[in-house]
């Protein structure tokens, strides 16, 4: 299955897919939803996740960890968060922990993709 024109991609995906196909339906989902609210975002694999580059600058990613998925916004502090569910303490970096599908939505997942593609 082709997931992206990025081969690294291609092959993590496929690799998630034999290991946990559980992991895999969230992480399409939530790819799904960076490449919406950009068309031109730049997919790769580093740090073992997908991570999305706009104009050259890292934007977030996506992680997979045993018990979770987390999806890691490199100026999530900066972001408004009025219901305070992003997690995280540094300087910059913000992130949510997706451990099923409804996660998605109820950690409001689209707004926060929408706010990392505008900064």
């Amino acid at each position: 299955m082709k997931y992206s024109e990025n081969l690294k991609v291609n092959k993590f995906m496929d690799d998630l897919q034999s290991i946990s196909s559980d992991k895999l339906e969230l992480i399409e989902a939530i790819r799904k939803i960076f490449l919406t609210a950009n068309s031109d975002l730049i997919e790769d694999i580093k740090y073992g996740g997908v991570v999305f580059n706009q104009s050259n600058t890292l934007i977030g990613g996506i992680f997979p960890y045993k018990e979770h998925i987390s999806i890691e916004f490199s100026n999530g502090a900066n972001f408004p968060d009025l219901s305070g569910l992003l997690e995280g303490k540094g300087k910059k970096r913000r992130y949510l922990k997706i451990v099923e599908k409804q996660d998605i939505d109820k950690k409001e997942v689209s707004v926060f993709v929408a706010e990392a593609v505008k900064n």
